[in-house]
């Protein structure tokens, strides 16, 4: 299902209003001159009434934050997603490839959303990444294993508890395969990681609880959780076998299997 937002403004009124967000970055300045043009007049009348743009001290146009956020839910309806346009214009959505239970499988994810992407973008002094790719991989791949547990806490009631159960409508039975699988992934990548690392782990890959709010539950000194969870971070990528970069032998050794009274013989 494709979400259709109608603009009410016109085609002529989009390329308008998309022109005043790209002038926002500009060296040429913010607003636009409407000048003499009839057409540019009206459409420049229907942005102001819809509260879309305003006119500066000099007259030009300029956009408003109605204006940014009438794009973004345009720029979403139109790219054929089903998130519904009004939510998505505050999310950072993007595609990525995520590992499900049954392989691998595009799906589209606010990046906002989570601490180690927000570290992923952003450099250090050093003009390195805060966390390295691989970091940020383990750490996604345990967030993936902890949602498909089930294991984050309800926040509402569950009206499903008082209608009787069954192995058709849930209850014991729901708990599938996949999901006892994903379990026994959270656990072999506690037990590998250590009741030192696991916790900083958890709260932020899994709960999203950003470094500043470990620090002050934990009491600990501020930017400590940042190196910190890079060393967490790195035990995990060991545990999943995850590397900056793949190392071994330039040519593996030919193994096969002889009896004893036999030897490998190369034909002439």
């Amino acid at each position: 299902m494709i979400n259709r937002v109608n603009s009410g403004i016109g085609k002529s009124g989009e390329r308008l209003l998309a022109r005043l967000a790209s002038r926002e970055s500009s060296t040429e300045g913010r607003s636009v001159a409407v000048g003499s043009n009839a057409a540019r007049s009206a459409d420049a009348e229907i942005l102001v009434s819809n509260d879309l743009a305003i006119h500066d001290a000099n007259g030009n146009l300029e956009i408003t934050a109605a204006g940014r956020s009438h794009l973004a839910r345009l720029e979403v309806a139109r790219s054929g997603s089903e998130v519904d346009p009004f939510l998505a214009q505050h999310l950072e959505l993007s595609q990525r490839e995520l590992g499900a239970g049954t392989g691998r499988a595009c799906a589209r994810v606010d990046t906002a959303e989570s601490p180690l992407v927000w570290l992923a973008r952003r450099k250090g002094r050093d003009g390195r990444a805060l966390i390295e790719p691989v970091q940020l991989q383990a750490g996604e791949r345990l967030r993936a294993d902890f949602t498909r547990a089930q294991l984050m806490p309800r926040v509402t009631a569950n009206w499903m508890s008082s209608v009787a159960q069954d192995r058709r409508s849930g209850g014991v039975a729901a708990f599938n395969d996949a999901v006892i699988a994903a379990r026994q992934e959270v656990r072999q990548a506690c037990d590998s990681v250590g009741p030192e690392f696991i916790g900083l782990l958890l709260d932020v890959c899994c709960f999203l609880k950003s470094l500043e709010d470990v620090e002050r539950e934990r009491r600990w000194p501020a930017r400590s959780a940042k190196v910190v969870l890079q060393l967490a971070l790195d035990r995990l990528a060991r545990h999943y076998g995850y590397a900056a970069e793949a190392r071994g032998k330039k040519r593996a050794a030919v193994r096969t299997w002889l009896a004893a009274d036999t030897a490998f013989v190369l034909g002439e």
